[in-house]
């Protein structure tokens, strides 16, 4: 039998032992390393900016390929999001990326809501992890995350300010995803108002309160380059498909008739910078600000919503187990009072309509009985008529016969004075005598 001693030390006290010999956990980060290459890594940007600024053309410079792009259109009725995954391959790591394009933004007349479409999309993929994470038998291992990673907020290069439509869009992002603005197409002004026009976007940026992703400065390997590049936010990019000649070497660039702008030239524009911030040197804390952060405020707050809470009305802490029974016991109350209610609801919808009824009804046997005396009193008219017409018919006919028997007394009357005056008639021979 052995014996096993445990030593109780003081709440936030910690004693570090030397081992004698290798035990082997010293590879634990090279299992982690090794677990999650054979994994693979899920990175998703969008991409928010007006039709033709030269979004789908950037994303084919960062990852020096030529993506799937359908042409849009400046004529859409109203923002739509359209996203494309692909797998991508770098040496030994497994990389698949989501694109998404906000086509139309900027389009509308009326765009005060252009950014609703986007926050909309973006909390459906908080909700899918969420689903996920909530469901007994759950595989986040090969769960394809489609959370938005990064926000790649394209300004266009107007050299003034920023735009009413830019800055309520970036400032409803802002706590939901990593919004990094760039400076669109910027080879078309001139470096000197290029600074001043970076100055004035972040003037703008702070003066409105918009929180924008700042590269990490408490990792000492990057924290001085962080710290240098987030001081040349927002970055000025050129994206070009053009590959270009610049001393016997083809690279991509854009060819003026005054001069070639390179894209990779970090003397022309901040292209490089930015694929160093974003890909090389934070991608990892893009990922991991959008899990921990991001993400973590909706799902305290879809919590919430639904009723869970960490602690109790003695601000103790509530076992998961209590706390659904709780909500179940909540929610069969409220089904029943809901029932109740319904049923209240529906014995007060019949009685209004019994009531209708009986009105209709007296309605219409007051109707009926006031038709009835109507035929009543018709039909006595109608009796009365006739009988006048027969007493007139009878005093007709009487009338007619006494006249028929007139005449005809008339007529035997005639008939007999003319046959006694006629020659033949005894009384006519006596008088010629």
């Amino acid at each position: 039998m052995s014996t096993e001693h445990c030593r109780i030390l003081p709440d936030g006290a910690d004693r570090s032992l030397s081992l004698n010999g290798h035990v082997g956990f010293d590879s634990l980060p090279d299992q982690l390393v090794n677990k999650a290459v054979n994994k693979g890594f899920d990175f998703n940007i969008l991409c928010v900016g007006e039709t033709g600024i030269g979004k789908s053309t950037l994303m084919d410079c960062l990852f020096q390929k030529t993506f799937d792009d359908k042409p849009t259109t400046h004529k859409l009725p109203n923002v739509s999001l359209e996203s494309s995954t692909y797998t991508l391959k770098e040496g030994t790591v497994t990389l698949r990326l989501t694109l998404i394009d906000t086509m139309g933004f900027g389009d509308q007349i009326g765009r005060t809501d252009s950014h609703a479409p986007i926050v909309e999309y973006i909390d459906d993929q908080f909700e899918k992890y969420l689903q996920e994470e909530l469901k007994i038998q759950r595989d986040l291992y090969n769960f394809h995350d489609t959370r938005v990673h990064l926000c790649l907020y394209f300004l266009p290069p107007t050299g003034h300010s920023l735009k009413s439509i830019d800055l309520q869009c970036m400032k409803e992002l802002m706590a939901k995803v990593n919004v990094v603005p760039i400076i669109a197409k910027s080879d078309t002004i001139a470096k000197t108002e290029l600074a001043k026009f970076k100055a004035r976007i972040m003037e703008e940026v702070n003066d409105n309160s918009v929180e924008i992703y700042k590269f990490p400065i408490d990792d000492q390997p990057v924290a001085e380059l962080n710290a240098k590049m987030n001081k040349m936010v927002p970055f000025a990019v050129v994206g070009s498909r053009d590959t270009v000649d610049v001393n016997k070497k083809m690279v991509r660039a854009r060819a003026y008739p005054w001069g070639t702008v390179e894209v990779e030239n970090e003397g022309h524009c901040d292209f490089v910078k930015l694929r160093e911030m974003v890909l090389r040197e934070n991608m990892e804390d893009l990922r991991e600000k959008t899990h921990s952060q991001h993400y973590e405020r909706y799902r305290r707050a879809k919590l919430d919503e639904m009723g869970f809470a960490q602690r109790d009305e003695t601000d103790q802490p509530v076992r998961l187990s209590e706390l659904i029974e709780k909500r179940r016991q909540q929610h069969l109350q409220q089904m029943q009072a809901r029932e109740d209610e319904m049923r209240q609801m529906f014995v007060n919808k019949v009685k209004d309509k019994e009531a209708e009824l009986k009105q209709t009804e007296h309605e219409l046997h007051l109707k009926f009985e006031n038709l009835k005396k109507s035929h009543a009193e018709e039909k006595r008219k109608l009796e009365d008529r006739r009988r006048i017409l027969e007493e007139e018919m009878t005093k007709f006919n009487k009338h007619k016969a006494e006249t028929q028997a007139q005449q005809a007394q008339t007529a035997r009357e005639l008939a007999q004075g003319n046959s006694a005056g006629s020659p033949g008639s005894p009384k006519g021979n006596k008088k010629r005598r």
